[in-house]
């Protein structure tokens, strides 16, 4: 929609305004996503929640497996001390098995 010089700016209702929802590799389609908030309005915060999903994986697969450190780095693709930290982590209950964001 173009406008012609002098007149005023229109704004456009947005069932007039064409967006494209080409999702995120989270969900193809952003009306069908299952995150509770858009990834790209808090950034840090889906950044924060994909690491303690990886932490839970990497403790879940260490007491399944019985996996040392460096096993369970050269597995999630991890520095030894990352796995370290995560491990120390969940021993003193810093990272939770059930899904973060209840109280």
């Amino acid at each position: 929609m173009s406008r012609r010089r002098g007149e005023p700016l229109r704004d456009v209702r947005p069932e007039e305004f064409y967006y494209r929802d080409v999702g995120c590799e989270i969900s193809p389609s952003c009306l069908n996503c299952p995150l509770p908030r858009c990834k790209y309005d808090d950034p840090r915060e889906y950044l924060k929640e994909r690491r303690r999903a990886r932490d839970r994986l990497v403790v879940d697969t260490k007491r399944r497996e019985s996996l040392s450190p460096v096993e369970l780095a050269h597995r999630f693709s991890l520095s030894q001390r990352t796995v370290f930290r995560i491990l120390r982590r969940a021993s003193h209950g810093e990272t939770e098995s059930a899904p973060a964001g209840g109280a």
